[in-house]
């Protein structure tokens, strides 16, 4: 039986027809805070490949290759940020 499982938020939904732009787009959540600053959680998050290729990563899906590249990156004696 292939069912698909509703998520529970909308944005959670992986569509695979939907083009890079249209992923880049996507936002999962919106809310505000206690100090009533808006927070946007998108749905995914566009990286670059290891083959120099853009590619979105679902922000549930994808949650432990996001947090590789987040963990690539550091920050130089200038505070400049630099991807290793």
């Amino acid at each position: 039986m292939d069912k698909q499982v509703d998520a529970v938020n909308p944005g959670d939904r992986i569509d695979p027809s939907a083009s890079l732009e249209e992923k880049k787009d996507r936002v999962a959540v919106e809310y505000d805070d206690v100090t009533m600053n808006t927070n946007t959680v998108p749905t995914y998050f566009a990286v670059e490949s290891e083959n120099g290729n853009e590619k979105a990563l679902h922000h549930v899906e994808d949650a432990e290759e996001i947090s590789d590249v987040i963990r690539q990156a550091r920050v130089d004696d200038s505070g400049e940020r630099v991807w290793k």
